[in-house]
């Protein structure tokens, strides 16, 4: 198989002020949104190490702890790409048992697998050096990966940020395996979607094959659960489920069979499963556009947090306004859990974290670590300041209207029955959408 990777990766220029600049300028150390599980994604690649007289080790144990420290509290993967380390730019021995030894248990209990991308004898010697002291559960997460099309069932290998030396030296292993260049496949026909499907389809086709319901079944089943049973859980979002699991549950979902969280009785699976739903949409909910918007809008670090503000709701408001009303049942939600944050520990910052690459994401290639903070501030603004940006005192709250954004659309929001969230009416002729379904009506005057 002939492995293609888009790697068109979007990467504003680092701040100069940044604390650890001297290393983050090499981009070793890359965050690549969410694997399919919702566990967070770091990347750390050895070809992009410079030779070690220019780079201070200690400073890059630094750097890997301050990075990890604002993932360590959620469940994460850690993908270790090897090629391009050489004898100039190599850690000694001694260095990685001091950086073993200082990544004590809050960043090993939650890292639930590390893969080693092109493992060498190198590799497989130091982790016999280190078996002493590495705990047998540890050790258990450790998976060796010769390709990398063997990350594709692993991870979201799209937005994956994988070096161009990677993935020359990748295609040149494959060559050398099968005794030439490897040859290229054609890619099947993707499958049509069932009628029920619900996982990977746009906004506009489950509206259409589910009665013109606005909001998703997926998020109104997931989201009632959580605030019934989960807003005061502590990590909320920031847990992975059992990975089968959640395949069964994507699986009903698809096949338009019910699903019953309170028989499941885990809060971190519908909570898995909202960020697997936002995360597989064709298009990010706050669509592609917007992306490049995020990040001329943190370019300049004197702007006051008032206009910031003013920005984000100039940027929402331009949203297609099925995106603009799914937003906002989401975002409410999400402000909602931030305000349980003294016992949940999910403040909006915590929560941006979390939901930053699932709203907002570029249309080719990954999100470079620079380019997170963008979004991660972006979404955080957004949760923090839900009522100025979506606009009305309560959002989330009886019914409201759309009338400036949808004229002649009527949204009818009930918290208690949120399956009947629905447009009715119909769009200015100019418009050419009926929201409420059948047939637009014929003007008797034409």
């Amino acid at each position: 198989m002939h492995l293609r990777h888009t790697q068109a990766v979007s990467t504003p220029s680092l701040d100069p002020s940044h604390p650890y600049y001297d290393v983050a300028r090499h981009g070793i150390i890359q965050v690549s949104g969410d694997d399919h599980y919702g566990r967070k994604l770091i990347v750390f690649s050895s070809c992009c190490l410079p030779p070690s007289h220019q780079l201070n080790h200690r400073r890059l144990l630094e750097y890997l702890k301050f990075t990890l420290d604002q993932y360590v509290e959620m469940d994460y993967i850690l993908v270790y790409f090897h090629y391009g380390l050489r004898s100039s730019n190599k850690p000694s021995l001694k260095w990685l048992r001091e950086a073993y030894s200082e990544f004590d248990r809050k960043y090993k209990k939650n890292l639930k697998a590390l893969y080693v991308v092109h493992p060498t004898n190198f590799i497989r010697i130091v982790w016999n050096l280190f078996k002493p002291l590495i705990s047998h559960k540890f050790g258990r997460k450790l998976t060796y990966v010769n390709y990398l099309a063997e990350l594709r069932e692993h991870l979201n290998y799209e937005q994956l940020f994988i070096p161009p030396e990677v993935l020359r030296h990748d295609e040149e292993l494959r060559a050398t395996q099968k005794g030439g260049p490897p040859p290229s496949v054609k890619t099947p026909p993707p499958r049509p979607p069932l009628p029920t499907q619900q996982f990977g389809v746009s906004l506009q086709y489950i509206r259409e094959k589910n009665r013109e319901a606005v909001i998703p079944p997926v998020m109104t089943q997931t989201v009632t659960y959580l605030k019934e049973k989960g807003l005061r859980t502590e990590g909320l979002f920031r847990r992975s489920a059992r990975v089968q699991l959640i395949k069964e549950v994507q699986k009903l979902y698809n096949l338009g069979k019910p699903v019953n969280f309170e028989q499941i009785g885990d809060v971190h699976v519908p909570a898995v499963i909202l960020k697997t739903f936002l995360r597989e949409l064709p298009e990010p909910l706050l669509t592609f556009r917007v992306y490049s918007q995020v990040q001329e809008l943190l370019r300049e670090s004197h702007v006051e947090s008032s206009l910031r503000v003013t920005r984000c709701k100039q940027i929402v408001e331009s949203l297609p306004e099925h995106n603009f009303i799914v937003a906002k049942y989401l975002l409410c939600f999400l402000h909602q859990v931030s305000q349980e944050s003294i016992i949940n520990k999910m403040s909006p910052s915590n929560l941006a974290c979390v939901f930053g690459v699932n709203l907002v994401w570029p249309r080719h290639g990954s999100i470079s670590l620079t380019a997170l903070t963008p979004i991660n501030i972006f979404a955080e603004l957004l949760i923090e300041h839900v009522h100025t940006v979506f606009g009305s005192r309560d959002p989330c709250a009886g019914e409201f209207r759309f009338s400036p954004r949808l004229s002649g659309v009527k949204v009818i929001h009930s918290c208690s029955e949120p399956r009947f969230l629905q447009i009715r009416g119909e769009r200015e002729p100019s418009g050419g959408l009926r929201a409420g379904g059948g047939p637009p009506k014929q003007n008797p005057h034409q």
